[in-house]
């Protein structure tokens, strides 16, 4: 029986690359970190294409990114933050798996981000008021994309992959 993908969605510091290294390492799942992917294919960083070509373009690339990825089965996949903001990367990542959707607070995004320098969205907005006011302009989208959804605060990434798994099991299928 094919194995579903597993889509990590949630906000920038939600966790999502911190739990596909343990699903990874713990559970063998070859593991795609989306940003990586996008730098590696396109020679510079995020923010060097939000600069150069903009946000659009970058949301193209996240698009293709995920219509390549139709071809593979049983893989982690640690989204970027807004890769939910496209109707067609819902539908892309629902073909061949199940969008989980990382939640954390804004104290949370914030302590766990306050020190990283690629996170063009967030330039000049390390603040909890800030980071829940862009959080608040996603909510509704990662909750309408997901089949299920985890709250990081204080959990460790072990805890948050069982918890997956658990959820995973529960519509009867085998994700181990």
């Amino acid at each position: 029986m094919a194995q579903e993908n597993i889509f990590l969605t949630g906000f920038m510091g939600a966790g999502k690359s911190t739990v596909a290294g343990c699903f990874h390492s713990r559970y063998g799942r070859e593991m795609i970190e989306m940003d990586q992917v996008i730098t590696e294919r396109e020679g510079m960083s995020i923010p060097q294409i939000f600069d150069r070509y903009g946000e659009n373009y970058f949301r193209q690339c996240e698009t293709k990114l995920l219509k390549d990825l139709q071809k593979q089965e049983g893989m982690v996949v640690s989204c970027g933050g807004g890769v939910i903001l496209r109707e067609e990367n819902v539908r892309e990542m629902k073909k061949s798996g199940r969008i989980v959707y990382l939640a954390a607070t804004p104290e949370t995004i914030l302590e766990r981000v306050k020190d990283s320098e690629d996170r063009p969205l967030l330039k000049g907005k390390k603040n909890v008021a800030d980071i829940q006011e862009l959080m608040n302009q996603r909510k509704e989208k990662y909750e309408a994309a997901a089949d299920i959804i985890v709250r990081t605060d204080g959990k460790t990434a072990e805890n948050i992959c069982m918890e997956i798994l658990e959820n995973l099991k529960k519509t009867g299928e085998n994700h181990v």
